[in-house]
């Protein structure tokens, strides 16, 4: 069952408003910041610093949450959501503060160009140089190089699954890779893309016009993307870190997520695979209004926790 206090103290308020697929990309920037006001209060963290990777082409900004200065902890390089169209740092705070704090990581949450003023493959190339930045440098980030992770939801869990196939045999040792509600599938044609097509915070409209903004695609087909893009389409998932895939159980990318899990199990990747029932896509941002939303973030942590345990 939905989650009651979902219902009552966000979804029926956002299904009264008119739909986000019908805004400018700007007005939708501005209506996902507004999703802050449903976190709740993060605990106090030792250390918040932000920066700029070195890179001559272009600094990537990220900003680092530290629980504990002076101990090398494992590193987390984070990628938010948004549909690759909104969201940022300032976005991901309050539950990647609480999520450095449980897990007891590092976590860089990392900055991308979003379309469509920067559409594929910008911000993959921005998530793919952090990556390599914050890996070369986690010594002076206070983290520990051996135990490396990269983490992401919905969009930027996307990112992070490419990132890690791009990564395989390369100098980037990635140790885990922990996906969250992933949109992976840009074909938006599974059953629960049916269920939850509409009510439920996330919809399928808004999924097509994310991933058409994305690939800068206003029309056509969605069955021939390049797999950089969506990583649905990798011919080979074998040798991948493991991972952990997390989605929830009233969102139409909930059924993509499992099939993607289940992928690399079969393809031998050590795979856990967690849906959270009750909760909708934006449960991250829930916990203020809805206690049991904290369960998706507390999974995350539980994850991370495990793998470098």
């Amino acid at each position: 069952m939905l989650d009651p206090r979902i219902k009552e103290c966000f979804l029926d308020g956002l299904n009264a408003a008119p739909p986000p697929e019908a805004m400018t990309p700007a007005a939708l920037r501005t209506a996902l910041e507004g999703m802050l006001t449903f976190c709740a209060p993060p605990p106090p963290i030792a250390q918040v610093v932000d920066g700029t990777t070195s890179e001559a082409a272009r600094a990537v900004p990220f900003r680092v949450y530290h629980p504990q200065p002076g101990t090398p902890l494992p590193l987390v390089v984070y990628f938010h959501g948004g549909g690759w169209t909104a969201g940022g740092i300032a976005f991901m705070d309050p539950p990647l503060r609480a999520l450095a704090v449980e897990a007891g990581v590092v976590v860089l949450s990392a900055g991308y160009r979003l379309a469509p003023e920067h559409p594929f493959p910008a911000g993959l190339h921005d998530a793919q140089a952090v990556t390599s930045w914050a890996f070369e440098n986690a010594a002076a980030l206070g983290a520990d190089p051996a135990r490396f992770a990269i983490a992401g939801d919905s969009a930027g869990a996307a990112l992070a699954a490419v990132v890690a196939l791009e990564a395989r045999g390369s100098a980037v040792s990635i140790g885990h890779q922990l996906l969250i509600n992933p949109a992976v599938d840009p074909r938006m044609n599974t059953a629960s893309y049916r269920e939850f097509a509409t009510g439920y915070q996330n919809s399928a409209s808004m999924m097509n016009l994310c991933w058409r903004t994305y690939l800068n695609r206003p029309d056509g087909p969605l069955d021939d993307v390049p797999w950089q893009a969506a990583p649905v389409f990798a011919p080979d998932l074998s040798g991948l870190p493991p991972a952990s895939v997390l989605t929830v159980e009233y969102d139409p990318l909930r059924d993509e997520g499992e099939a993607f899990a289940a992928r690399m199990a079969t393809a031998g990747v050590p795979t856990t695979f967690v849906c959270c029932p009750g909760l909708i896509h934006c449960a991250l941002h829930l916990d203020g209004v809805a206690p049991r939303a904290a369960s998706l973030r507390q999974h995350a942590a539980r994850a991370l926790t495990t793998a470098f345990a």
